[in-house]
């Protein structure tokens, strides 16, 4: 596979890392996309490969129809699992809707006997507490200004009546899932978890984020940032050490080895 090859069908490589001892799978948003976190790549270290997840309906899965439910979802991501290559330890991240993907993608793969190393996750309630709503069902207009409220969405794509009226489909059917989201029925999870939140986060509350810790047999942890609930925006490095940190420390302890440097 040459560098910068896309990765499977939903998995995309940021930049070639061929000297990787641990490898991050980034789960974007509801309405995001793999390059939501291209710009993480500056900060991203020589030795841990970080891996987007590109959803159906977007980019250059635009043509591919959004999955109605969480259960679809997960099928389809499942299907370009596990990701080719040699073994390698790895951390899944995922940031709102992401993090309940990221989740029961993790849940997935340990009943599959190949379980993440760890995961972490930011900006959602746990899965037992998420929210549920009815945003999907509101006009083109309401959708609109839920997308201005928890600004997770560029001005210029809302302001561009085009480009919403090319996106809004998608986004709709992402507050779909999100909203009507409830854990799957399956093995409970046994990796580390560590959850990562703003302060001003109206989307998760303290209680909300200490939650998690029932959702897995593993491990758990808190970090709170100064923000909102895309406080990771203006914290990226931050962010980044931190999951950089996490896949070090799994791979110090891996019986994987490590790649030879030249």
């Amino acid at each position: 596979m040459s560098a910068g090859e896309l990765v499977a069908g939903a998995f995309r490589r940021l930049a070639p890392r061929p000297y990787a001892r641990a490898r991050v799978v980034l789960f974007p948003h509801g309405g995001g996309s793999a390059s939501y976190y291209r710009p993480w790549l500056t900060a991203a270290p020589w030795d841990v490969e970080f891996l987007a997840v590109q959803y159906p309906g977007r980019e250059d899965r635009f043509a591919e129809p959004v999955p109605a439910d969480m259960r679809g979802l997960v099928d389809t991501l499942a299907v370009d699992l596990p990701l080719a290559g040699p073994p390698t330890p790895t951390v899944l991240f995922g940031h709102s809707m992401g993090a309940v993907v990221a989740y029961e993608v993790a849940r997935r793969l340990t009943a599959a006997g190949d379980p993440p190393a760890a995961l972490v996750v930011s900006g959602h309630p746990a899965p037992h507490l998420a929210r549920p709503g009815q945003v999907h069902l509101g006009s083109d207009d309401e959708l609109i200004q839920e997308l201005r409220r928890t600004e997770a969405t560029h001005l210029e794509i809302l302001d561009d009546p085009v480009l919403i009226q090319a996106f809004l489909p998608v986004i709709r059917s992402d507050y779909r899932l999100s909203e009507t989201y409830r854990p799957l029925p399956g093995v409970r999870l046994r990796a580390p978890v560590t959850v990562l939140y703003g302060d001003r986060d109206p989307e998760v509350t303290v209680a909300e984020a200490t939650g998690w810790h029932e959702a897995t047999d593993g491990a758990c942890e808190l970090h709170v940032f100064p923000g909102g609930h895309f406080y990771l925006d203006e914290h990226r490095d931050a962010v980044v050490e931190l999951l950089t940190a996490r896949a070090r420390a799994i791979s110090a302890t891996s019986a994987v080895p490590w790649p030879s440097t030249p």
